[in-house]
């Protein structure tokens, strides 16, 4: 049954045009920020947090070599850096960043929504733990 509810979330996030995707990825924060998405609540808010608690713990030159990649991420893509936090230290994350700007809009619009729906994924399921 919670296979059954992945696979119709997956699919349906898949039949959605960019710019739906481009919203949800609006809603999160940027990785490292200690300040969540305006259009966050709370529930969401510590979601983010506990997923990006990787970059807590990291040195202040990786939190600003995070911030600096996020930006020209942002510049070069339009939107910000979206990747599966849970279980990544903030290097890590810094180097998949960087190893994205490679990447031409379209290819990163499909790798950036996979990493969303990893993201809902756990997220269903922290619901479906309460």
């Amino acid at each position: 049954m919670l296979e059954n509810l992945f696979e119709t979330a997956e699919d349906i996030w898949f039949s959605l045009p960019p710019a739906d995707h481009l919203e949800a990825f609006a809603a999160h924060p940027q990785i490292g920020s200690s300040k969540p998405a305006a259009a966050q609540n709370a529930r969401a808010a510590s979601w983010s947090a506990g997923e990006q608690s990787g970059t807590v713990t990291a040195g202040e030159s990786i939190k600003e070599a995070l911030r600096e990649a996020n930006r020209l991420y942002r510049d070069k893509f339009g939107f910000i850096f979206i990747v599966c936090a849970t279980g990544k230290s903030a290097e890590e994350m810094l180097a998949i960043c960087r190893a994205r700007y490679g990447n031409s809009v379209e290819t990163e619009l499909q790798i950036a929504a996979h990493e969303q729906n990893k993201i809902t994924e756990i997220r269903l399921g922290r619901l479906l733990e309460q």
